[in-house]
């Protein structure tokens, strides 16, 4: 994707455009959980946990008709259709009827034209959007019906001409648009069940219970630059690798699982079994656990794209009796978008889990592309070596690929490059059986979950 230019940058930050508007109706009456109230709501724009009084977004009861805008009329994809945004949020919150929520969410999204996708577990709710900040509004107002998950925490982000494009349906003129994996396109929303809304494997660590301190994106440069503090990136290696803060330790994982495992190791904080003495004592002396203690930093300041991440990993830390403890507060991102390029200390660009692949200052779109092998960021002297082929492998995972793995996706991009679709014609075809119990080919329209 091709970056926006500055002018149209500064045009749709958050910084000159509140995201508070008066709006109609939500055109939505079909949930019926007990724990979502009726009350009108408003849609905050900058990154709190503090809702907005201002210009509530009302929600129609069970019964009432959708007036505002009627299902599957929408406006026409032209050069004056309204500009987009990406909103990236998130809650931790008690969320055991998180499955009620799914169908009407991903229905009212696909209604209004809203794309991107968006995770449900017991822990609370995970999601990044593109839509017009109207329709936007809407989604996040509808989420935040439930008092449970009122007060996400959001960062909004501009959207790139390209990027326009898709989520209006010019996918066969752009190559970004690699079949069921653009999140951009108007159609293509995913709302996906799971345990948890970020992957810990650790349900003992709950950020609903404590976590660590936040510290602001002004702030944060103070922190990090005092000597008694290690700096920790809490994101993977193919995150790291195109970017990070300067001076912080990269754990080198490939999945944020294996964070607790670096930690423990790290630090030397798992013990082998103690040997007790006869007397009852433990063996370990108490110059053992001084040192234990000493290899304790007396500071940690960890930071990852969004924040979410950090909200687990600060929790952990304080269960393993870590006792100063801070995250940056909506991560990178909001760094980003808030502190001068000219006093930041973030080297590189910054990785985001969309087609914009990676962002520099200002939120500006990055330079790195997308490796569909193995989605990993690669640069355009990465695409000039021999293991790149487009849609099949690059330099980071060429050699972990089989011969069968690779033809299998060569297959795919013939696909798409043939039909636009990965699947070819026949996608979306089904035998249903009829009145006389022969089968017969019938079409209907495939949607992701």
């Amino acid at each position: 994707m091709k970056s926006t230019s500055s002018s149209d940058t500064s045009s749709r930050t958050s910084k000159t455009t509140p995201l508070c508007a008066n709006n109609p109706n939500i055109p939505f009456s079909r949930f019926n959980s007990p724990n979502f109230c009726q009350n009108s709501l408003s849609f905050s724009k900058c990154f709190s946990a503090t809702p907005t009084t201002t210009s509530p977004i009302p929600i129609l009861n069970n019964t009432g008709p959708a007036t505002s805008i009627e299902e599957g009329k929408f406006e026409d994809s032209n050069p004056d259709s309204p500009p987009l945004v990406v909103v990236s949020f998130y809650k931790f919150a008690d969320f055991s009827d998180h499955a009620l929520l799914r169908k009407p969410l991903k229905d009212l999204c696909e209604q209004l034209r809203v794309s991107g996708g968006i995770i449900l577990a017991p822990e609370g709710i995970n999601g990044s959007i593109c839509g017009t900040r109207e329709s936007v509004e809407k989604v996040i107002g509808f989420i935040q019906t439930d008092d449970r998950l009122k007060g996400l925490r959001q960062v909004e982000s501009p959207v790139s001409p390209e990027e326009e494009a898709i989520h209006h349906g010019h996918t066969s003129s752009s190559p970004l648009a690699a079949g069921e994996d653009a999140p951009f396109r108007w159609d293509h929303v995913r709302v996906k069940l799971k345990k948890e809304i970020v992957s810990l494997g650790m349900p003992s660590v709950s950020p609903c219970e404590r976590v660590g301190k936040y510290v602001s994106p002004r702030e944060w440069n103070g922190l990090i630059s005092d000597p008694d503090t290690v700096v920790i990136d809490v994101r993977n290696d193919y995150e790291t690798r195109i970017g990070k803060f300067k001076g912080a330790v990269d754990p080198c994982t490939t999945a944020f699982r294996e964070f607790p495992s670096w930690v423990d190791d790290q630090f030397q904080l798992a013990q082998p079994q103690e040997q007790v003495k006869s007397d009852g004592s433990s063996g370990r002396t108490e110059k053992q656990i001084e040192e234990k203690c000493q290899k304790m930093p007396p500071r940690v300041a960890m930071y990852c794209t969004g924040g979410i991440r950090c909200e687990k990993a600060s929790s952990f830390l304080l269960s393993k009796g870590f006792k100063e403890v801070y995250h940056l507060e909506g991560g990178i991102l909001k760094y980003l978008e808030e502190v001068p390029k000219k006093e930041s200390l973030w080297e590189g660009e910054c990785f985001v889990f969309d087609k914009r692949v990676s962002v520099e200052h200002g939120l500006v779109q990055g330079n790195f592309k997308l490796c569909y092998g193995c989605k990993q960021p690669v640069s355009d002297a990465d695409m000039e070596a021999p293991e790149w082929e487009y849609g099949v492998t690059c330099p980071y995972c060429y050699s972990s690929k089989s011969k069968e793995e690779k033809e299998r996706a060569r297959a795919r991009q013939r696909q798409f490059e043939t039909w636009g679709v990965i699947g070819g014609p026949d996608k979306g075809r089904r035998l249903a059986k009829t009145a006389d119990g022969n089968e017969r080919s019938e079409i209907h329209k495939s949607r992701s979950v």
